[in-house]
C-alpha cells in the first residue's frame, strides 16, 4: 500500500495512481505544485492557453506563437536607433514623402498573408478541413487562416 511522502498515512489506491501525498491540508500545501499557463495565439476574438513546459518554452523562444500586440513571443527584435519617420504626407531629408490618401478612396490595406497561402487555405477549406488543421499544414496561426477564409467570403470568392 502506498504511503504519503509527508506524513506516512496510507493513500487510497485511486489517489496513489497520480499523487504521492495525501489530502491533508499540510501535505497538500507542502507538495502541491501548480501549473504555469501561458496565453498564445492572441487576437481580438480568442486566446489559446498552454501549460508552460520545456517544449512550450522552446516553441516560444523559437517564435512559433505570435502575439499581435508585439509581433511575436520570441526574442525581441533589435531596433536600430535610426531617424524617426516624418509625419504622414510630409517629406524630410531621409527620403520621399509618403503618398497621401485620395479623397474618397482609402489607402489599400496590406494583408498579413501571401497569395499562395490564401489559395492553399481556401482550397483546404473547400475540402472540409478545419482552420486549425489548415494552420498546421501552412505553418501559420489558426486565427490567420480564419481571417483568410472570412476575407475571401466577404469578397465573394468562397
Amino acid at each position: 500500500m502506498a504511503q504519503c511522502i509527508t506524513c506516512g498515512t496510507e493513500l487510497h489506491p485511486d489517489r496513489a495512481r497520480k499523487y504521492n501525498y495525501c489530502t491533508a491540508k499540510e501535505c497538500q500545501e507542502k507538495n502541491f505544485k501548480g501549473l504555469t499557463m501561458v496565453a498564445v495565439g492572441l487576437n481580438n476574438a480568442a486566446e489559446e492557453f498552454l501549460v508552460l513546459d520545456d517544449q512550450t518554452r522552446a516553441d516560444l523562444a523559437a517564435g512559433k506563437y505570435r502575439d499581435q500586440r508585439r509581433g511575436t513571443f520570441g526574442p525581441a527584435a533589435s531596433r536600430s536607433p535610426g531617424p524617426r519617420p516624418a509625419p504622414r504626407g510630409s517629406s524630410h531629408a531621409g527620403g520621399p514623402a509618403r503618398p497621401r490618401e485620395r479623397a474618397g478612396k482609402p489607402a489599400p490595406v496590406r494583408k498579413p498573408w501571401s497569395r499562395s497561402q490564401e489559395k492553399l487555405a481556401l482550397l483546404y477549406n473547400e475540402q472540409g478541413m478545419r482552420p486549425a488543421e489548415i494552420a498546421q499544414k501552412l505553418g501559420v496561426p489558426s486565427h490567420l487562416v480564419t481571417q483568410i477564409i472570412l476575407a475571401a467570403k466577404n469578397r465573394g470568392k468562397s
